[in-house]
């Protein structure tokens, strides 16, 4: 028989396999470069589509900080000319007070008995004066605990005073002023109607 050598046919097919082996894993790998290329190009571009949007959405962010201090602004500006109003129509309100409140002190003077001097802190008032004699005194501190707008009448000095030749009381007295609310300054004038 005769002697036919396959060595060098297999060696050839071993190498033609190794080859095509090898050319797949090239091609394997550059084909995994490209997919990797290719999502990394795809996360890049959503990162900077996500970027443009946080910038899109810190921009408004910045817009409705800029309003949310401009409405702060209103509204501390709106407070402060509410406590202006308030104190205003607190003003409006008391301003006939005052008459109230000299008309009052008029009608409780008893005869025989002149202030000389008023004067208010808070709501406290402090008359000076000078009185013929302490009943009339007496009087005057009844009548002013009988007014709507006064109460709780203290003496607090009453001396003869030298220099005068009738011999008056010098008197100082404290009241406290009340004033009375809505409500109750038309209570009397719906009772009166009645």
């Amino acid at each position: 028989m005769a002697h036919i050598n396959l060595l060098p046919w297999r060696q050839e097919l071993r190498r033609e396999r190794q080859r095509q082996f090898l050319t797949t894993m090239l091609l394997s790998v550059i084909l995994m470069g490209l997919i990797i290329f290719a999502v990394h190009l795809q996360y890049n571009r959503m990162i900077a589509v996500q970027e443009s949007r946080n910038k899109v959405l810190s921009d408004h962010i910045k817009e409705v900080d800029a309003q949310l201090a401009e409405i702060r602004d209103l509204d501390q500006q709106i407070e402060r000319l509410k406590a202006r109003m308030q104190v205003i129509e607190r003003l409006q309100a008391n301003r006939p007070e005052v008459v109230r409140l000299f008309n009052e002190l008029a009608e409780s003077l008893p005869d025989g008995v002149y202030l000389t001097k008023l004067k208010q802190s808070g709501n406290t008032l402090t008359l000076e004066g000078e009185a013929q004699s302490q009943t009339r005194v007496s009087s005057f501190m009844r009548s002013l605990n009988a007014a709507r707008s006064m109460a709780n009448p203290s003496l607090e000095v009453i001396e003869v005073d030298p220099k005068s030749p009738e011999k008056a009381r010098r008197f100082v007295l404290r009241v406290t002023q009340v004033i009375p609310e809505a409500g109750e300054s038309e209570k009397p004038k719906l009772q009166a109607r009645k």
